[in-house]
C-alpha cells in the first residue's frame, strides 16, 4: 500500500512539474532543420557530449523495416535519417563527411514505392516522396530490399526513381558492415 502511494506521489509531482515547466521548445526557433529543411527537427547542444568531429568521417547505414503509423503521414523513421544529418550538420560536419545508407525493408517497403504506386496500393499519396528526394539530394543513398518488395508483390520498376533496390537486406547489411558502416535500427 505505502508502495502504491509514493508511486501515485511521483506520478503527480511528475504531472504538475511537466506541465508547470517553462515549455522552452514552443520558441519557433528552438527546433532547427540546418541541413535538410523542414524535416528531422533538432535542436543543437553545443555543450553535450560525444560531439562529431568535423574532421572525421562517418559511416552509417540506417536500417527501416517499419512502416510509419499512418500511410498518408510520413515515415517517423525517415525523419530520423533527416534529424541524423541535421545534427551532423549543426556539430560543423561537412556533407561529404558523411557515408550515409538507408536502408528500407519489411512494412517500410512500400515508402520506397513511386506515387502512382504507392497511391495504388494505399490509396493516399505517399507522404515521404520530398523527404526522400531532400535526402537523396543530400547525398543518401537510399536502397530498399528487392526480396521484400517482391514478397509484397511489388514490381521493381515502381519503386521511386532516388531508391535503389537491393538484392536484400541481408545481404546489404552484411556487405556494408564488413565496409565499416555502422548499423543504426530504427
Amino acid at each position: 500500500m505505502k508502495l502504491m502511494y509514493a508511486l501515485a506521489v511521483v506520478g503527480l509531482t511528475l504531472a504538475v512539474n511537466v506541465q508547470a515547466a517553462p515549455a522552452a521548445t514552443e520558441d519557433k526557433d528552438f527546433w532547427q532543420t540546418p541541413a535538410i529543411s523542414g524535416y528531422g527537427p533538432m535542436h543543437p547542444v553545443p555543450e553535450g557530449a560525444y560531439q562529431p568531429q568535423k574532421d572525421q568521417v562517418y559511416k552509417v547505414l540506417f536500417f527501416i523495416d517499419e512502416a510509419g503509423d499512418k500511410p498518408a503521414e510520413v515515415n517517423g523513421r525517415l525523419q530520423a535519417v533527416a534529424r541524423a544529418i541535421n545534427l551532423f550538420a549543426s556539430a560543423g560536419v561537412p556533407p561529404d563527411h558523411l557515408k550515409l545508407v538507408a536502408l528500407l525493408s519489411g512494412s517500410a517497403t512500400a515508402d520506397a514505392l513511386d506515387a502512382e504506386h504507392y497511391k495504388a496500393q494505399l490509396g493516399v499519396a505517399n507522404p515521404n516522396l520530398e523527404l526522400i528526394h531532400k535526402l537523396r539530394a543530400y547525398g543518401v543513398d537510399l536502397t530498399v530490399c528487392s526480396q521484400a518488395a517482391l514478397k509484397r508483390q511489388y514490381q521493381l520498376d515502381w519503386i521511386n526513381p532516388d531508391i535503389k533496390p537491393a538484392l536484400s537486406a541481408l545481404t546489404t547489411l552484411a556487405v556494408l558492415q564488413s565496409q565499416g558502416y555502422v548499423l543504426i535500427t530504427l
